[in-house]
């Protein structure tokens, strides 16, 4: 992905959007700033959008050389802004409007690698054609939302960066805080309602009550749904809110794996023949009060393909039997879960709300 990445930096004429959560001051972030400056220097316009929780430790100083080359860098939300709970978790790069890359990549070197061997475990996509104006209207859309500048009553109003773009075989699914349907979580729950075959990959579990029923019925009714989650993680919290799902979820007769090598990052949905990837998790944050970006195509080839990514991450999982499951559970181990659970699926989106509720008017 990074080799890709570099190659249509070093490829483009004219513009160069890149929006990400995290860009690391390490070897992948230097060689891909380094990208960015080049393309600058040879007179493309050059933006960077970067999250300014997601790359905290990042110094502003790191963009001087982009800077001086004619570059503009923009940080989303900064912490000064005082609402620190509504993020950009978005990531893409857009080059002269003619390829665009989506994915969970962040920009760090801990991505780097096969996944197996060493580097975190992600999937990405490399996408030409018209869904590429769509995600450029969005760059553009977020970079004018940076320093997160609202209307009157934000709170009452529909938000225009929460949306659906119909396009041939595809949707664009963009998710953001505010009033409203969010179109991945009701694309989602729309996929589901007459499922059959469910492929999950996600790092972070912890999804809302409707959307995890929707996974339990297609397992009852006879369906085969697989959820894949990480063995290995970097928020432990997260996981330990996921586990305390695990025991209703096997007695629906869903089937749960959890990866082993390395630490699972992909967010990839696979549901019959429809494929959405992108930068949401099944999480309360992602599906009501990040802004997320995932695209969803009708393609049986292209689910195909996708399947076959699923498996291969598959070999390298172990399964989670419910009899094994339920001797492991001590009570001080359920009680972890349920805090977990409670700090993650109650408080943090009642301060995030509160947060929404109190921007300027």
């Amino acid at each position: 992905m990074f080799a890709a990445l570099r190659e249509a930096m070093d490829g483009a004429t004219a513009s160069v959007d890149c929006e990400t959560y995290i860009f690391a001051d390490d070897a992948v972030g230097r060689a891909l700033r380094a990208g960015l400056t080049a393309a600058a220097r040879r007179g493309v316009r050059v933006r960077v959008l970067v999250d300014a929780l997601g790359s905290l430790e990042l110094p502003d100083a790191f963009w001087n050389e982009l800077r001086a080359a004619g570059g503009t860098v923009a940080w989303f939300n900064p912490l000064s802004a005082g609402r620190p709970g509504i993020r950009n978790h978005r990531k893409l790069l857009v080059c002269d409007g003619r390829v665009a890359f989506i994915g969970g990549f962040n920009l760090a070197a801990h991505y780097a690698g096969d996944g197996v061997t060493r580097g975190w475990r992600d999937v990405g996509v490399a996408i030409e054609g018209e869904l590429v104006a769509g995600l450029a209207a969005s760059f553009e859309q977020m970079l004018a939302l940076a320093a997160l500048p609202h209307k009157n009553f934000p709170r009452l109003r529909r938000s225009a960066a929460r949306r659906a773009w119909e396009m041939h075989h595809a949707r664009l699914l963009l998710g953001a805080p505010g009033r409203g349907p969010h179109p991945i979580y009701r694309s989602l729950l729309a996929d589901l309602r007459r499922a059959r075959d469910v492929d999950v990959m996600v790092p972070y579990f912890l999804p809302p009550w409707r959307l995890r029923r929707a996974l339990q019925r297609v397992a009852r009714r006879g369906g085969r749904v697989r959820l894949l989650l990480p063995g290995p993680c970097d928020v432990r919290l997260a996981q330990q809110a996921a586990h305390s799902y695990y025991a209703r979820l096997l007695r629906a007769g869903v089937e749960l794996y959890e990866y082993q090598p390395q630490v699972l990052h992909g967010k990839l949905v696979i549901v019959d023949d429809a494929t959405c990837v992108g930068s949401a998790n099944l999480d309360r944050r992602s599906l009501r009060w990040n802004y997320e970006l995932m695209v969803r195509w009708t393609e049986p080839l292209l689910a195909a393909e996708a399947r076959a990514i699923f498996a291969a991450a598959l070999a390298h999982a172990r399964r989670v039997e419910a009899r094994e499951w339920r001797r492991s559970r001590s009570f001080w181990t359920r009680w972890r879960e349920r805090w977990a659970h409670f700090l993650l699926a109650r408080l943090d989106p009642w301060l995030t709300r509160w947060q929404w509720r109190t921007l300027p008017e």
